[in-house]
């Protein structure tokens, strides 16, 4: 018997947990319930494998990368493409966003709870701090905090140093190249276990959440999620058939292991070693090419948060009662943006970079009480579309710098 595909085991882990989730809400099963605790255990255990592999995997996977280039030249071909493509999608996610928003007006006549908290926002950088803070003062301290910015930008100097170097960093990228193999055979392993993890996280989610939790907030999740769909049909099927020549539909096949990951972790970074594996396997890009642009798209590639905020931003204006011209707008246009940029690669993230939207256009800050209840939910959807637009990039880039074995992607069809 052939064996059962792995997007076939995780969707089927999906609907299974659907089931089993409302089963359980039906029942009143919730946390500190002896079953909920067996569905959280393992859901964690699941997050940490997967997180478990991420540093190793951004360092050896970009600087395998990169010094595989060989050629400086093309290092910067890669580069300059990736940015240029990642702002103009991030830019159109929040377009698109803004539009729908101002014609369907999700937030009028939404009665605002008088007793509503604006969560703790730390300390809010500023945008230049955010470009600012890529630079580690100590790369040491980067991996022990994890600061994905930081071990990303010394990466990939160490890879450029590599390039230039040439043979006399032989024996350092052979000792990557060796490394970057063993994470992807543990991650091999890991992802044996993918169908059960993503049944235990989405149990867990909905026993967290119920069942009728979302209902004052349908309009505003229906907004939120039709921008997602347009920007999924319009920005990346379009790019894929234009730009990546292959069907949308062979793509999506492909990457269907990334996605539904990425929608149950609900986490860009966890995602990435799943992402990586995806395009390579299933799409046939070459790693010179993904192990550049899916690390760096996994942190700053944000177009499904940089949409919410949009939307989020101008629902909560709504809510209050308060008008949003044309340069307002156009300020939050910017600002989620670059806010998406700056959002870590982690559940409920955006929530956080939301503050710096606010602020900008002079908009209670806490309102963002207002979208609470629905953060979870929609965290899922649009790092699901994070992911996916950094896969999309992926097969653009590679096939501009000529790095896609067809072969491969016709294996998924």
């Amino acid at each position: 018997m052939k064996k059962v595909p792995m997007w076939l085991q995780m969707i089927a882990g999906m609907v299974l947990a659907v089931i089993v989730g409302l089963i359980f809400v039906s029942m009143g099963i919730s946390e500190g319930n002896w079953l909920y605790s067996i569905f959280s255990f393992v859901s964690n255990a699941f997050i940490r494998l997967i997180n478990m592999l991420v540093v190793p995997l951004v360092i050896t996977s970009l600087i395998v990368g990169i010094a595989g280039l060989k050629d400086p030249l093309k290092l910067g071909s890669i580069g300059w493409k990736t940015i240029v493509y990642f702002l103009s999608t991030t830019f159109l996610a929040v377009i698109i966003g803004l539009i729908l928003v101002n014609l369907i007006q999700p937030g009028t006549g939404f009665h605002v709870p008088s007793d509503v908290k604006a969560p703790d926002s730390g300390d809010m950088n500023s945008i230049s701090d955010t470009f600012l803070n890529m630079i580690p003062t100590n790369p040491i301290t980067a991996l022990t905090e994890t600061s994905i910015l930081q071990i990303i930008f010394f990466s990939i100097f160490v890879g450029i140093a590599m390039v230039f170097l040439g043979e006399k960093a032989k024996p350092a990228y052979n000792f990557f190249e060796a490394f970057f193999e063993i994470m992807m055979k543990i991650t091999a392993w890991i992802m044996a276990l993918a169908p059960y993890g993503v049944f235990a996280l989405i149990v867990k989610t909905i026993c967290d959440n119920g069942s009728t939790v979302f209902a004052p907030l349908a309009k505003y999740m229906f907004v939120v999620l039709l921008g997602m769909l347009l920007h999924l049909c319009l920005v990346y099927f379009t790019a894929i058939k234009t730009l990546g020549k292959m069907s949308p539909i062979k793509f999506l096949r492909g990457v269907a292991p990334a996605w539904l990951v990425a929608f149950s972790t609900a986490s860009s970074n966890a995602t990435l070693p799943v992402s990586i594996r995806s395009v390579e396997n299933n799409l046939g890009v070459g790693n010179r090419v993904s192990s550049f642009v899916l690390p760096l798209g996994a942190t700053v590639n944000m177009d499904g948060t940089a949409l919410y905020e949009g939307v989020a931003a101008l629902f909560i204006a709504q809510a209050y009662g308060i008008h949003l011209g044309l340069g307002s707008q156009f300020v939050i246009l910017i600002t989620a943006a670059l806010a998406a940029i700056g959002a870590a690669g982690i559940p409920g993230a955006g929530l956080i970079t939301m503050v710096l939207v606010l602020n900008a256009v002079n908009l209670p800050v806490e309102g963002i009480g207002l979208i609470l209840a629905v953060d979870r939910i929609l965290d899922m959807f649009r790092t699901s579309v994070n992911v996916l637009g950094d896969c999309t990039a992926t097969v653009v880039i590679g096939r501009k710098e000529g790095e896609i074995d067809d072969t491969k992607a016709e294996g998924v069809a």
